[in-house]
């Protein structure tokens, strides 16, 4: 594990990683998609093959572009349109819901 690394695993929110890397945001954005901008942003250092090998100062300015990229993601979109969870890549972001599961959650009227 690199310092990076282990400094990164003593993150737990959205805001302490957008902090650390110093990248400003909207809370706002943040409110809504929190855990759409984690995932991406690990979705994008996975693809990213080219990691390995980095000084610390390139390896730190490649997380944070990542982590940009990934905070603009939905900045210009939302999480059901950029489906990052599997529930939005299922249902299309929708849930359907028949009238006989809602009929049979009512209490019986006698």
């Amino acid at each position: 594990m690199n310092e990076l690394t282990g400094e990164l695993a003593k993150l737990s929110s959205a805001e302490e990683f957008l902090q650390f890397f110093a990248v400003p945001f909207d809370q706002k954005v943040v409110n809504v998609s929190r855990l759409h901008i984690l995932k991406r942003f690990y979705q994008y250092l996975r693809r990213d093959a080219a990691l390995t090998g980095l000084d610390s100062g390139e390896l730190f300015s490649r997380y944070r572009g990542h982590l940009v990229a990934a905070y603009e993601d939905f900045v210009r979109s939302t999480p059901a349109q950029e489906k990052v969870f599997k529930v939005f890549q299922d249902t299309d972001g929708r849930q359907q819901v028949s009238l006989d599961s809602l009929r049979a959650t009512l209490p019986s009227v006698s």
